[in-house]
C-alpha cells in the first residue's frame, strides 16, 4: 500500500495531487508542525532527515518531490499520461523537474529566512538585523528572483503548460510558481493565470481538500 507521509503546509501537497491524478489507492499519514514550524520528530522514524514529502510503498522509502513523482509516474502511469515520451519534450520535462528545486526554490527559501531572522534576535539588535536582511534581499535575492520571474512570465506567455499537455512537471513547478505570487512583488499575469488554471483541475481540488487537517 502506498502511504504518503504528509506534513501540513509543505511540498507534500504535490504528491497528494499526483496520487489523485493517477487514481491509485493510497493512504495518508498526517503530521502537524511544531510551534517553531519545524517538522515533528516522528517523521525521522520514516526518513533520517525528518522532512516531507516522504512516500512509502511496501519496503521502499522515497524522499524528494521530483524523485517521488518520477517513481509514481514510472510505476503507476501505465499510459504515460503525465510524462512526455518524445526526446525534445522529455528534455524540457526533465529541465523543469530539476529547475523547480535546483534553481528557483533556493531564492524563495532565502527570502523566507531573511524575512524571519529579525523576529528571532534580541530587541536591541533588531534594527541591525533588519538592515542586514534588507540588504541581502535588495542586493542579491530580489534581483535574482526578478530574473526568474521574467523568465517564467515569458515562457508561460507562449505555453499553456510547462511541457505540451499537463504533466508531472506542472505539479513540480506548482509550488514555486504559487510561492512567487506571495514573495515577489511583480506584475505576472501569465503566472497568475497559469496558477489558477492548474489549481482548477479536479485532482488538485480533491488533494487540497484532503490536505487540510
Amino acid at each position: 500500500m502506498i502511504t504518503l507521509h504528509h506534513l501540513e503546509q509543505s511540498r507534500s501537497l504535490r504528491i497528494l495531487w499526483a496520487l489523485e491524478e493517477l487514481g491509485v489507492e493510497y493512504q495518508v499519514k498526517f503530521y502537524k508542525r511544531l510551534p517553531t514550524f519545524a517538522a515533528p520528530p516522528e517523521l525521522k522514524q520514516i526518513h533520517p532527515l525528518g522532512k516531507a514529502p516522504v512516500l512509502t510503498d511496501g519496503d521502499l522509502v522515497i524522499a524528494e518531490s521530483a524523485v517521488i513523482l518520477e517513481y509514481l509516474q514510472t510505476t503507476y502511469d501505465t499510459e504515460n499520461k503525465f510524462k512526455p515520451q518524445n526526446p525534445k519534450d522529455l528534455m524540457q520535462y526533465n529541465y523543469w523537474m530539476h529547475y523547480a528545486e535546483g534553481s528557483l526554490m533556493p531564492y524563495l527559501v532565502m527570502t523566507l529566512v531573511m524575512s524571519n531572522v529579525p523576529k528571532h534576535v534580541p530587541f536591541l539588535i533588531k534594527p541591525i538585523a533588519n538592515k542586514i536582511c534588507d540588504g541581502v534581499k535588495g542586493g542579491f535575492i530580489n534581483p535574482r528572483l526578478k530574473e526568474h520571474s521574467a523568465f517564467l512570465e515569458n515562457y508561460l506567455s507562449q505555453h499553456e503548460y510547462f511541457v505540451g499537455d499537463f504533466s508531472f512537471a506542472d505539479i513540480q513547478m506548482s509550488f514555486p510558481v504559487v510561492a512567487m505570487q506571495e514573495r515577489v512583488k511583480a506584475n505576472n499575469p501569465q503566472m497568475v493565470a497559469y496558477a489558477e488554471r492548474i489549481q482548477q483541475r479536479p485532482a488538485f481540488q480533491i488533494a487540497k481538500a484532503k490536505s487540510n487537517f
